[in-house]
């Protein structure tokens, strides 16, 4: 996820090592590139810090470098007039070019614009053309290596569920994958829960929260009756019947040694509830969520205070608590959805009009500064001396670009408590070592500046409602709401509705070629899977809106230096409704 800006140059240690990972993968890198790279990613640093230059100079600069490398090493160039800021993977500097839009083929680009001319004017070699291409067998493999299809049964011997099948995948951008997705139904009460996580830093918070935020949700949703029974059990150390059944993908990885640890933090949580003694029929959806996402995010913050009983669990919390994550989790039963959102991942419901047509209803919003509302809210708990420093160039402090996350306690915390707590790691431990790459934000004065508190939307269920797509900002940043629920709609019902071809600025054989590509649109899909179907339109669209099988490739036989600089991750779940089992709404 495209997180951390400019501040933080710790990481001295890989701008170093870098180019010599450079030179072992390309045997043809001369002098001129490494040179380069030392002054971009060493050099330019230590002057910014030493003599403080004005960040949009200093990033000016910066990009400047980059096009000089990118265009010795491979001859490729990022736009130079980007929709957003992109960061680098860890790397805390904040570059031009988000959604980086470059061909390899003359048919696919639009209004005329050839290759040569996405590449930077410069035509690659017969050996690069090799190297940036892969073939339709190729392509296919690695966007379905993680791709997971589940049906769900239609009764499960309590209730009828909402939920016919999910599809789920993901496609890296980050060494490792930054995001997480989990999905499980309840067992104890109605319902199935799905989500999506997009972590940043780090994949630490994203894979913690991935195993126990819907956890925390379903033992909320129990009645005290059920809690009562299940800390008899486990005090006469019996076996304790399971809260939820998982869906796990077989890629999927987990906090082996953390689990056991884990599985106490949750029975303190029930403790917890057991002692109030509200919610003796346990709580709403809405209340669980709420409840949870408060609750475990304060448990990752004080695991991170407290000594544990080994290294490895002190070093995994203290890693959690200083990486991030942002988190959109939905509930669906025969009642309705409830969605709940901390950040800037996106929930999204597929409608199918009278006529057939589809439309996007977000069941969510974004927790960024093109929300004006979370603007207010941020600024509000701050004084007014901060209101232009609290959010900056579209960032929290100026850093971050998510207003809300899990973790990042270094937007929470104090900053004597933050040093009190890597302080009292053991001393052999290395930050680097956990991935961890501390900094201060500017303008730190009246901390917390950040929450988890998730903003939680429902919508009753309808008999037009046909799917629920959850995606993490990846996916949101290539295409639009509309369009991903017409690609999805499109999937599942095989009817492909396009608009009229305009003849402006358009020549016979120029609308020739747009209607034989069309017709290739409108056979059937090569995905089974609509997940895998959104993120090869994701990011094998071109400008004119058309799927390239050659922009495609290219992307994904992007070097993992450089793929980062041209897409995030994408992690996206698409649900199916049993929508049959909705009543219709009296209008």
């Amino acid at each position: 996820m495209r997180r951390l800006d400019y501040h933080g140059f710790g990481l001295r240690k890989r701008f170093l090592i870098q180019p010599l990972f450079y030179l072992t993968r390309c045997r043809l890198v001369q002098v001129s590139p490494v040179l380069c790279m030392y002054i971009s990613h060493f050099v330019l640093p230590l002057v910014y810090s030493h003599f403080r230059i004005s960040p949009q100079l200093f990033r000016l600069i910066l990009f400047q470098t980059h096009i000089v490398w990118y265009k010795l090493f491979y001859g490729i160039l990022p736009k130079q007039e980007p929709r957003h800021t992109h960061t680098l993977s860890l790397d805390y500097i904040k570059l031009p070019g988000n959604n980086h839009k470059f061909d390899t083929h003359p048919d696919c680009s639009s209004g005329g614009r050839s290759a040569a001319g996405a590449l930077g004017g410069r035509c690659l070699s017969t050996r690069q053309k090799m190297d940036f291409q892969f073939n339709q067998i190729q392509v296919n493999s690695i966007l379905q290596a993680h791709e997971q299809a589940v049906s769900i049964p239609g009764f499960d011997g309590r209730s009828l569920s909402a939920v016919r099948k999910f599809e789920s995948n993901q496609f890296a951008a980050n060494t490792p994958n930054e995001d997480r997705h989990s999905a499980a139904t309840c067992l104890q009460t109605k319902g199935t829960l799905f989500g999506v996580f997009d972590g940043h830093g780090g994949w630490a918070c994203a894979q913690a929260v991935s195993e126990r935020l819907l956890s925390y949700i379903a033992i909320a949703m129990m009645s005290l009756q059920s809690l009562e029974e299940l800390e008899w059990l486990m005090e006469q150390g019996r076996p304790v019947p399971a809260v939820l059944q998982w869906y796990k993908h077989r890629g999927d990885v987990s906090y082996q040694k953390s689990a056991s640890f884990y599985r106490d933090q949750l029975r303190v949580f029930w403790q917890e509830l057991l002692d109030h003694g509200e919610h003796s029929d346990g709580m709403s959806p809405a209340e669980a969520m709420d409840y949870a996402f408060k609750r475990l995010d304060t448990d990752i913050s004080l695991e991170a205070q407290v000594p544990l009983s080994s290294d490895l669990l002190k070093s995994t919390a203290i890693q959690v608590a200083f990486t991030g994550c942002t988190a959109c989790v939905a509930h669906v039963d025969l009642e309705g959805i409830h969605v709940a959102n901390t950040g800037d991942c996106r929930a999204v419901l597929g409608v199918q009009e009278e006529d057939g047509s589809w439309s996007a209803l977000p069941l969510s919003r974004d927790h960024n500064s093109q929300n004006q509302s979370e603007l207010q809210r941020i600024r509000a708990r701050h004084p007014p001396s901060e209101r232009d420093t609290v959010v900056s160039e579209d960032r929290l402090l100026g850093v971050l670009m998510p207003l809300r996350a899990f973790g990042d306690v270094s937007f929470k915390w104090s900053r004597e408590l933050q040093s009190s707590v890597l302080q009292s790691l053991e001393s052999g431990v290395d930050l680097d070592s956990l991935n961890m790459y501390h900094y201060t934000p500017p303008n730190y004065l009246t901390p917390p500046y950040l929450d988890a508190a998730p903003e939680i939307l429902y919508h009753k269920l309808r008999p037009q409602d046909r799917f629920l797509i959850l995606g993490s900002d990846g996916l949101w940043d290539e295409i639009g709401s509309e369009q991903a629920v017409q690609l999805v709609g499109e999937h599942l019902s095989g009817i492909h509705l396009q608009a009229p071809v305009s003849d402006k600025h358009l020549n016979l054989g120029q609308m020739q070629e747009i209607l034989q590509r069309r017709s290739v649109r409108a056979t059937r899909p090569s995905d089974l899977n609509a997940a895998t179907h959104l993120i090869r339109h994701a990011l094998g669209t071109n400008d004119g809106g058309e799927l390239c099988p050659e922009r495609l490739a290219a992307m994904l036989a992007l070097p993992e230096e450089l793929a980062r600089m041209y897409r995030d991750d994408i992690t996206t779940t698409v649900v199916y409704l049993n929508s049959d089992l909705a009543k219709p709404q009296n209008s």
